[in-house]
């Protein structure tokens, strides 16, 4: 009899406690977050960053890739001093900008040939439908971990941005016009192979 008796005092304590968390919310306010932050709108994170801050950050940064290649040859920890961001022992991340001349896209990359680049190192543009990586995130410096709820909200904010890139910067663009084509570019990647560099365009102006 005991037992029963604790057991539903111990309900009541737990009801009693989960109607006084209890608050009403309209489906028009947001989430809160565990610790009373809002909860993380990635649509709103990538409108209101990318175009307004992003973007003028990497065109700061930004080093001529026909500058960067021979500088990651010679050192690549150097390079990433000089030029690039990362955090932690993360890779470094590079804003980027150059001129070359576009092949015929393969799958969500276009391979572009930069003159000065040798021609032992394959630079891409990413063109979607598929946007992968968090170079335009990392490469700005402008976001750090710690501003972030957790690692899934630190996710999202990669993924919000290279979905701007999608809704803006590739909205209009012509894949199957681009083979032969003249593209200057301003956008970030990851340092992961020195032969391989897949760039995330921040802009992308398609000439003759």
């Amino acid at each position: 009899m005991k037992v029963r008796v604790i057991g539903a005092a111990v309900a009541v304590l737990v009801l009693g406690l989960m109607l006084l968390d209890a608050s009403w919310r309209s489906d028009d306010e947001p989430l809160a977050a565990a610790n009373g932050r809002e909860a993380f709108d990635a649509a709103k994170f990538g409108k209101e960053n990318f175009a307004p801050k992003v973007v003028p950050e990497l065109e700061q940064r930004a080093v001529e890739l026909t500058e960067l290649v021979p500088a990651l040859d010679k050192d690549p920890d150097a390079a990433g001093e000089q030029y690039g961001v990362r955090q932690g022992a993360s890779p470094y991340n590079f804003a980027v900008r150059g001129t070359g001349t576009a092949q015929a896209p393969d799958g969500n990359i276009v391979e572009v040939d930069v003159e000065g680049v040798p021609s032992d190192v394959t630079v891409s543009l990413q063109i979607g439908p598929a946007i992968n990586g968090s170079a335009l995130r990392d490469a700005s410096g402008l976001f750090d971990f710690n501003d972030f709820l957790n690692q899934v909200d630190y996710a999202g904010a990669g993924t919000a941005l290279n979905t701007e890139v999608k809704q803006t910067v590739l909205k209009d663009l012509d894949r199957d016009a681009l083979d032969g084509k003249t593209v200057t570019f301003l956008g970030a990647f990851t340092y992961l192979a020195p032969t391989a560099i897949t760039i995330t365009p921040a802009q992308l102006e398609v000439g003759a």
